[in-house]
């Protein structure tokens, strides 16, 4: 993983077309929506709990913009370098309604697209979950691999220690993660090698 954006887009404010290659980049929305115009012709624009993937790869050129003319768009986009350099550029979207999956980890990205995420060119997992007021989540990590927790919204107690929106921890040589919640909290993880 290289970066975490927090990024705040007043209504229709934006970032003007760029080019990216060689980077995975995922955008999570966490409320209004995103515009996204790119050079393979998509112009797709998503909504909360929506999550927007594509490989830069060969090259790549976009634009995302607020779409809404009163609301501001919250949004966190992730880059993520690829296994390999050179990837044919491609793009996809969907969304994860946290309503469909109660008490769950919902898998958004993987490398190879399974339980219906997207897919990303890199041995790591992107879940999401919503926990409700005083609700527990527990991750098992597999040996030899790390997690990031990046808590969305809310605040939570991780192994112990206490984390709020904004806050992030990185963590190796656990097996197992404990999330608490008394408020409530949105939050995702990483399984990464």
């Amino acid at each position: 993983m290289r970066v975490i954006n927090e990024d705040r887009i007043a209504a229709k404010g934006g970032f003007p077309t760029h080019p990216h290659h060689d980077m995975e980049i995922i955008s999570y929305i966490v409320s209004g929506s995103l515009a996204h115009r790119d050079s393979l012709g998509n112009v797709e624009t998503i909504g909360r709990h929506g999550v927007q993937r594509f490989t830069a790869g060969t090259g790549i050129t976009h634009s995302e913009f607020n779409p809404s003319a009163t609301e501001p768009t919250h949004l966190l986009q992730i880059w993520i370098l690829p296994e390999q350099q050179g990837l044919t550029p491609s793009y996809e979207q969907k969304v994860f309604e946290p309503a469909d999956y109660p008490g769950e980890w919902v898998k958004v990205a993987s490398r190879d697209a399974s339980d219906g995420s997207v897919l990303i060119h890199q041995d790591a997992e992107l879940y999401t979950t919503v926990l409700a007021p005083g609700e527990q989540r527990i991750y098992t990590l597999k040996p030899d691999r790390h997690a990031w927790v990046q808590v969305v919204k809310g605040e939570i107690s991780l192994n112990g220690h206490r984390l709020d929106a904004r806050d992030a921890a990185a963590v190796s040589q656990e097996e197992k993660l404990l999330l608490d919640s008394e408020p409530g909290a949105e939050v995702l993880l990483f399984d990464l090698a």
